[in-house]
């Protein structure tokens, strides 16, 4: 099997030959360039199965080059060198279609996770994995369509969407098809850790490092190296947590709880949320510089009223799983009556709702096939109004668990946010939409 070739280009010839020394290390043949001039020619000429490009050049800068890359050998992937801490640059790289980036000066460890993961993208092989998203429409198309160019990247994505829409399966997706797929993938559900515990399964521990910690604990972060860690509802971390997942992204390290060192970390963040992260980033809940640095590439994943079309596919599939797991020897059908109703329906909880009515008629149907009266589907007015019921019992709650923190802290508004968990703008403004002094 042929050697890989890298092309580097970097007008600092001490950078070119410490990346040189590396990659031979490694099994791979090196070319050097020094200008984009130099660079394109190559190029033109010549074969390779990754670019490592510096921001800044004698001729031009590393987005042009990246431009340039992916406008004419779109196959080929291409990662930048940028100065240490400027993460707008490296934002930008992303954003203009870059692999990945490094920092100055270049980690050795970082720069072969970052090569060893290109070069494995490029290995010429359809990795399509397990992971699908059923449907035929065109929205779904354009979806996987995105979801195959985000897999060729290392870039942060956030996914969006309502929830039961789909935003794990479609993470899920994006790391199969990628680079990292023999890696874990470690999903997340930020909104279900408690606030206290949060650094620690995050980040780690070690042994004594507070109350409770009888042993060394692995966090998220390193169960996921070298794979992805998908951040599900992020937009509930609060906001001491947010500064140093910043930080721990940024820097590709992290720093156990009671350690005073860091472990460099090889990570993917994809990250999801129903909620509106740019409102949340207005209304001051959620830091303007971590939502920059996770919304690099946006994936919007539709609601199944903008895939009406796919609901006998995704109909057919599902009572085919629910056939299955009930140890049933045929699935049971649709009456075109229920098929007809199941297609006019709102689907406020999208997928994982068309799920639980089906699951709900198979339970309920006395023969083969499901009936309008076997859905049990609630009027659109009915809906409605109870939405609008847990609207206000959840509003409710909110506001007593509020007024029970700061009658236990004598109205100290930092101490009942800390208790709360969260910020105390955060707790301010909850207050100001309450009418509560």
């Amino acid at each position: 099997m042929p050697m890989k070739r890298v092309l580097i280009i970097d007008d600092e010839p001490d950078i070119c030959e410490l990346i040189e020394i590396t990659l031979m290390r490694m099994g791979f043949q090196t070319q050097s360039a020094y200008t984009v001039a130099d660079a394109r020619s190559l190029l033109k000429k010549e074969t390779f199965d990754l670019c490592l490009t510096d921001m800044r050049l004698p001729d031009g800068n590393g987005i042009e080059l990246v431009q340039h890359v992916q406008n004419n050998y779109p196959a080929l992937p291409i990662a930048v060198i940028t100065a240490h801490g400027n993460m707008e640059s490296a934002v930008k790289a992303l954003k203009a279609g870059a692999f990945d980036f490094v920092s100055k000066p270049v980690d050795i460890h970082i720069l072969r996770n970052l090569v060893s993961s290109a070069t494995k993208s490029t290995a010429g092989e359809q990795n399509t994995g397990k992971t699908t998203i059923t449907g035929q429409s065109n929205t779904v198309k354009q979806l996987l369509k995105h979801i195959e160019k985000l897999a060729r990247s290392q870039a942060p994505v956030f996914i969006h969407g309502e929830s039961g829409s789909g935003k794990e399966r479609a993470a899920k997706m994006i790391h199969e098809q990628g680079s990292r797929a023999d890696a874990p993938f470690v999903p997340v559900n930020c909104g279900a850790i408690p606030a206290e515990l949060m650094e620690s399964e995050f980040f780690g521990h070690i042994k004594g490092s507070f109350t409770g910690a009888n042993a060394d604990k692995q966090g998220l972060f390193q169960a996921a190296d070298g794979g992805t860690l998908f951040l599900d509802e992020i937009a509930e971390l609060p906001m001491n947590m947010q500064v140093k997942l910043l930080r721990a992204i940024q820097e590709k390290a992290i720093r156990p709880v009671g350690t005073s060192h860091e472990i460099p970390v090889d990570v993917r963040i994809l990250s999801a949320s129903h909620k509106d992260l740019a409102a949340q980033v207005k209304d001051g809940l959620f830091r303007e510089d971590l939502y920059y640095r996770i919304n690099v590439i946006d994936l919007s994943v539709p609601s199944l009223r903008e895939r009406v079309e796919d609901i006998p596919l995704l109909v057919e599939q599902i009572l085919q799983a629910l056939a299955e797991k009930s140890g049933l020897t045929s699935a049971p059908a649709l009456d075109r009556s229920a098929l007809s109703t199941l297609m006019d329906y709102q689907f406020p909880g999208n997928i994982r709702e068309l799920e639980n009515i089906l699951e709900r008629a198979l339970a309920m149907a006395e023969n083969d096939v499901i009936t309008l009266d076997d859905l049990r589907l609630k009027p659109r007015q009915a809906l409605e109004t109870e939405e609008t019921t847990n609207t206000i019992n959840l509003a409710g709650q909110e506001k007593n668990t509020i007024m029970q923190a700061l009658e236990e802290t004598r109205w100290n508004k930092t101490a009942a946010a800390k208790r709360l968990g969260l910020s105390l703008r955060q707790l301010r403004y909850r207050l100001e939409k309450m009418n509560i002094g």
